[in-house]
């Protein structure tokens, strides 16, 4: 409801005291495979969104180096995504989401298609990222573990007819690196989210 995918039965939804159709927000996809266009380059997968706003094709170049640049990903954007890893091929999926400068950034289950390590460096990658765009940014995971490396607060959702079980904050400090998953703090939050969810299975 918040991408606009599905519509709402009632209310409305506001972000920053906008509605909806008036905020910009970037969209990446569960299925990296499949998001991505097989027969253009990375490059040029990435500036796809400013083609199809009619952005000339020299500011289009412009504007896509300046974000791989700001962003510092070390990735050959001269390959097409047949030659790249899932890892390599989200990471253009979610440049492509920001080189329009979204207000809103939506991650679907991002890394669920990858490998334990490829998921473990991707956390780290978007990170940087978020550090770095200061973008507002929806995730929507079923790895717990994710959630609480990765967020600033944690919805725990119920399951049908869904409502919000809790709302946590998390107070980790940035850059959450690989080993803060067995940090003491890291641990309580973590636990505690588990333990609203066996309460939630419980009733």
């Amino acid at each position: 409801m918040i991408t606009g995918l599905i519509p709402t039965d009632a209310g409305e939804i506001l972000f920053d005291g906008k509605p909806l159709r008036d905020i910009k927000f970037g969209y990446v996809f569960q299925n990296y495979r499949e998001a991505l266009f097989p027969w253009l380059r990375a490059f040029d997968n990435i500036a796809y969104p400013l083609k199809m706003m009619k952005v000339p094709p020299a500011e289009r170049q412009a504007r896509t180096e300046r974000l791989v640049a700001h962003l510092g990903i070390k990735l050959d954007l001269n390959l097409y995504p047949y030659q790249m890893s899932g890892g390599q091929q989200q990471l253009v999926s979610i440049m492509r989401a920001l080189i329009v400068e979204p207000e809103i950034l939506f991650l679907d289950e991002p890394f669920s298609a990858l490998d334990y390590e490829m998921t473990l460096f991707m956390r780290e990658q978007l990170q940087q990222i978020f550090m770095k765009t200061k973008t507002t940014t929806l995730l929507v995971s079923h790895d717990l573990e994710e959630a609480v490396q990765l967020a600033n607060r944690v919805l725990l959702l119920t399951r049908r007819p869904t409502r919000v079980a809790d709302s946590v904050e998390i107070d980790l400090p940035w850059p959450r690196r690989t080993e803060s998953v067995i940090d003491t703090r890291f641990v309580e939050l973590k636990s505690h989210c588990l333990a609203v969810f066996q309460r939630e299975i419980v009733h």
